[in-house]
């Protein structure tokens, strides 16, 4: 609570208002920065980051839980997203030396989509926030949705202005760490970064009786590049990256007693092919380190089903 008192103290907090309403709201903002374990007085307060390789209607998913003080929670959740789904794609010209650079989702459009979430969302609800991403969408629902003061059409265009903010002294201490600008600033970001990105514009979602609201975030479509001709020591390795497999273990798939040799002709020219690609390319020497194959590597096994890359 001493936290809460200085920060009551720096912004002038305690001399506006000092009625029980005003010590409970500052409480409870204390409680959700401040406090280990937030949870515990507001069911419900993480963001579930949910992926879904096959698409949601798919039979597999892997879900990270982040908890704890809400800004640290919200970074984690965002450092998640940012390591593990987002990727950068440089598309060469041929009439120009400039290359493009693009994102299949930009960082801005997904940070202001779960930032807005934390601001908006409301603390008595026991739902977490959940961030649904497939190769097709970033899907970011909270709850409940906006308020009613602010037009869906509006939302949509990127004009809307809210004239009442659910949690504004949460609002105020996110603008305090640099997590959000306020003044319904969110919303017209996320359209022009997209716009900016090249991606097709995002969708903003809610129902009649506001009790959830939904951003998607489509992906950027771009063009497939050709599966290039590997070496047979590449292509046994796609084969048997069926499931996602450490060094030693698709070492030993292959049948391969030298670390060495494995390693050049094998496993390196692999990951420069574009077709296997490391789980935790952050981390290359991490023990949990794995390796699995590419969207373009998946491609080229598709087209090798017969086994003659074996």
């Amino acid at each position: 609570m001493s936290a809460v008192d200085d920060w009551a103290r720096a912004t002038g907090a305690d001399e506006r208002n000092n009625s029980e309403q005003h010590i409970s709201n500052l409480l409870a903002v204390g409680l959700l920065f401040f406090n280990e374990t937030p949870e515990r007085f507001f069911p419900g307060v993480q963001i579930d980051v949910v992926w879904f390789p096959e698409g949601a209607g798919g039979d597999r998913f892997e879900e990270r839980i982040f908890k704890g003080p809400l800004a640290r929670m919200t970074r984690e959740a965002l450092s998640y997203i940012q390591r593990n789904y987002l990727r950068e794609t440089v598309i060469k010209h041929p009439e120009r030396a400039e290359a493009t650079r693009v994102w299949n989702f930009p960082y801005a459009t997904s940070e202001e989509a779960v930032v807005n979430a934390v601001y908006h969302r409301s603390y008595e609800e026991r739902e977490p926030i959940e961030a649904r991403i497939s190769n097709d969408e970033l899907v970011v629902v909270s709850f409940p949705g906006p308020d009613r003061s602010s037009r869906l059409e509006d939302l949509q265009a990127g004009r809307a202005v809210s004239r009442r903010y659910r949690n504004r002294r949460i609002g105020e201490f996110l603008k305090e760490l640099d997590l959000t600008e306020g003044r319904s600033t969110g919303i017209p970001k996320i359209l022009k970064v997209m716009a900016a990105n090249g991606s097709p514009a995002p969708l903003f979602e809610s129902d009649d009786d506001r009790l959830s609201f939904v951003i998607r975030l489509p992906v950027l479509p771009l063009p497939r590049p050709v599966p290039p001709e590997v070496t047979p020591e590449v292509g046994r390795v796609v084969v048997a990256l069926q499931d996602e497999l450490s060094r030693a273990g698709l070492q030993q798939a292959l049948a391969l007693k030298d670390e060495k040799h494995f390693r050049k002709a094998y496993l390196l020219p692999a990951l420069d092919s574009g077709l296997v690609e490391m789980t935790r390319p952050e981390t290359p020497r991490s023990s949990k380190q794995r390796y699995r194959l590419t969207a373009l590597g998946q491609r080229w096994l598709d087209a090798h089903s017969d086994g003659s890359a074996a």
